[in-house]
């Protein structure tokens, strides 16, 4: 099959856009207002874009706190949903009024950053630690401004569990990270296999 996407008419139950780019890392954001509250939200448009330097970026669908609080602080965290985490990741989704902490209503312990004055959840296998780079109000290819934007973040700093270290990695295995799929659902890495890059004769 193939439809427009200007139309819309794939003539399914669902769209399947989000379910074909999947799975998805699910980016846990954790920011600090200029007032002092604290946020925590998944965010399913999250990925690293870059190795050097290290940069991540999540995109937010209309202006939430996430957003209004990296505009005024420059800074965030991501903290690792594994398997454990992920009734509590649920709980964080929830459309809380400004200044609720997800953090006190999904029954997390906040850590804040050793380089960033932005929280994370201390029980994540591993959190990045982000300073703002850039915010993008995201446009079509007509020139129509979208509510969505993305904002890039530069990883200055890396936390990670002992628990999720074997042989001198950081073990997915172990780790157990869950990811976003289409429609309502979720996955877990549930196998793992090397492949070597070809090289040119």
């Amino acid at each position: 099959m193939f439809y427009d996407t200007q139309a819309n008419n794939h003539g399914l139950a669902h769209d399947p856009f989000k379910a074909i780019v999947s799975p998805r890392p699910i980016g846990w954001i954790g920011t600090r207002a200029a007032d002092g509250s604290l946020n925590l939200a998944p965010y399913s448009f999250f990925s690293a874009v870059s190795d050097q330097p290290k940069m991540v970026m999540f995109s937010s669908s209309g202006r939430k706190d996430s957003l209004r609080n990296v505009e005024e602080t420059g800074c965030f965290t991501t903290s690792f949903v594994g398997e454990e985490l992920v009734s509590q990741m649920n709980d964080t989704s929830a459309p809380f009024d400004h200044g609720v902490s997800e953090f006190d209503r999904a029954g997390l312990e906040a850590e804040m950053g050793t380089l960033v004055a932005a929280p994370f959840v201390a029980r994540a296998m591993a959190v990045l630690e982000c300073r703002v780079t850039n915010i993008l109000n995201l446009a079509g290819v007509d020139g129509a401004v979208s509510d969505s934007f993305a904002v890039f973040g530069q990883v200055v700093g890396i936390h990670i569990a002992e628990q999720a270290l074997r042989n001198g990695r950081f073990d997915v295995t172990l780790a157990k990270p869950v990811s976003r799929l289409g429609y309502m659902d979720y996955a877990t890495v549930t196998q793992v296999f090397e492949m070597s890059r070809p090289t040119c004769k």
